[in-house]
């Protein structure tokens, strides 16, 4: 995930005079207005239109605000905190698009297409994208890493083959949130339960119960689906391997840079370090093996020192766009730069500010007070539970406030009704971790539909391990499976 200190993350404030139908007047606005907006401007309604409908939910939720005695100060107090939790993922969206833009013209990402269209045959496409992912999310503990770097090259891959860009990505996301989850390096894995006041290990080991099942099913429904993906019209990989090989030079030493950076994730090192060195990386390899993309770039005829550190920097921050015979390979070996991630960074703000208003007028405090008031039984306090990290999801479009403010909220609840903390910090887990990504305005939705270049309606249904979760772990609760107790365990 992003590198954010969940230390620094703001406070939720308490409002004893805002009532539930006053916090929930901003939530519904801006869903209407989402609404409306998404069907007025369909996919485009993420170039900029959805980032002006959150600044007016804020300040719909203003004015309730100063309704209730809540000043101007407050409110831009906790805008202020929200854009700092979030600066360490606004970093790292920056150095995602240097390091597209270096890997494009170094050759890294058309090799691992070159390379990925011998050994993954479209038959297998899907089920074996989600547990690349796994795998590399595991090895990584960041799903947003392995999108990143596997994940761009799974998408790439599925459209040079005929796949729906949307069921590749949803593939990636699945694998990916999955080793997330399951990751003892994963910061949401660690932070789940400190706040439940469980153990890590015991937490991965009963969050294993719920998620594996979750995995395994989302890999079946994938194999499902591509048995029914028709083959025609799916291009001839021979063709675009040769085309690919006429504008590049392939070779295999290419991977050591994505090895490089996988490889420091695993040693801890911040992904914003590891990132920024695979951009830097990604540039010398460039300079090293494709001279001639870069001269090109650089808009020159021979390269020379001048003009591939004009070439390398074009490429990082601006962008490239490497022109070949192949239409289709043309949208592939496309990167926006540094600059293509301004719209994400755009839109993470704006859902930063909706935030921090509803935050600072006591809004989510309230939200999450109303649901747990709700938790009658055992399942009620589970789904009580869930409920509050989907609302946290939405309204404070941060993925670790859902897990930060249930888990505060529900801990004593859980502990009163003789239920060992691993029952919070999963259920944070199943609900608050998994289902950001589902949010176009939440930091990890934004975030997923830049880097993969697909957007959370096209990948939405194809998220499958995503929005399975939630009620893979209220079944358990329904039916009892495995709720531990604080001394004993249900079998």
């Amino acid at each position: 995930m992003a590198e954010i200190n969940p230390q620094n993350l703001p406070h939720t404030p308490e409002n004893p005079e805002l009532s539930l139908t006053e916090a929930l007047i901003p939530i519904i606005v801006l869903i209407a207005l989402l609404a409306y907006n998404v069907y007025m401007f369909g996919d485009n309604a993420l170039s900029g239109s959805n980032q002006f409908v959150l600044l007016i939910g804020a300040a719909v939720a203003a004015i309730v605000g100063f309704r209730n005695k809540v000043s101007y100060k407050q409110m831009m107090q906790e805008i202020g905190e929200n854009f700092k939790s979030t600066a360490g993922a606004i970093i790292i969206l920056l150095f995602v698009g240097s390091l597209a833009g270096s890997w494009l013209i170094s050759g890294i990402i058309p090799a691992m297409i070159y390379y990925g269209l011998e050994i993954l045959h479209p038959s297998i496409f899907l089920p074996a994208s989600v547990v690349i992912a796994s795998i590399i999310s595991i090895a990584t503990g960041s799903s947003w890493t392995t999108s990143a770097t596997v994940g761009i090259a799974l998408v790439g891959i599925g459209k040079a083959i005929g796949i729906d860009p949307g069921m590749v990505a949803g593939a990636v996301i699945s694998g990916a949130y999955f080793g997330d989850k399951m990751s003892p390096l994963s910061d949401t894995t660690n932070l789940a339960p400190a706040m439940a006041g469980g153990e890590l290990f015991s937490h991965i080991r009963y969050m294993a119960l719920t998620t594996v099942p979750t995995i395994i099913l989302t890999i079946i429904i994938f194999i499902a689906i591509n048995l029914f993906i028709s083959t025609e019209g799916i291009a001839d990989s021979e063709v675009i391997q040769a085309t690919i090989q006429s504008k590049f030079n392939v070779s295999l030493w290419l991977f050591l840079v994505p090895i490089a950076v996988i490889g420091l994730i695993i040693k801890k090192t911040k992904p914003i370090i590891a990132l920024l060195i695979g951009s830097l990386l990604g540039g010398l390899f460039a300079v090293i093996f494709q001279p001639q993309i870069v001269a090109e770039i650089a808009g020159v005829d021979s390269m020379g020192f001048g003009s591939a550190y004009m070439g390398v920097m074009t490429a990082m921050t601006e962008g490239a766009s490497i022109v070949t015979e192949n239409e289709s390979l043309n949208d592939l070996f496309s990167s926006g730069g540094m600059a293509g991630m301004l719209g994400t960074i755009w839109l993470i703000m704006c859902a930063m500010v909706f935030g921090g208003v509803m935050d600072a007028i006591g809004a989510l405090s309230r939200i999450s007070s109303a649901l747990l008031g709700m938790a009658k039984s055992v399942f009620g306090l589970f789904a009580s539970t869930v409920a509050s990290c989907l609302a946290l999801n939405i309204t404070a479009s941060d993925q670790y406030l859902a897990i930060v403010v249930p888990g505060r909220m529900f801990r004593q609840a859980y502990e009163d009704r003789g239920l060992a903390p691993e029952n919070l910090s999963r259920t944070l887990e199943d609900s608050g971790t998994v289902t950001s990504v589902l949010i176009p305005w939440n930091t990890c939705g934004a975030y997923q539909a830049g880097v993969l270049g697909v957007s959370v309606i096209d990948y939405f249904i194809y998220a499958i391990f995503n929005y399975v979760s939630p009620f893979m772990t209220l079944l358990f609760a329904a039916l009892g499976i495995k709720i531990k107790q604080l001394s004993t365990e249900k079998k």
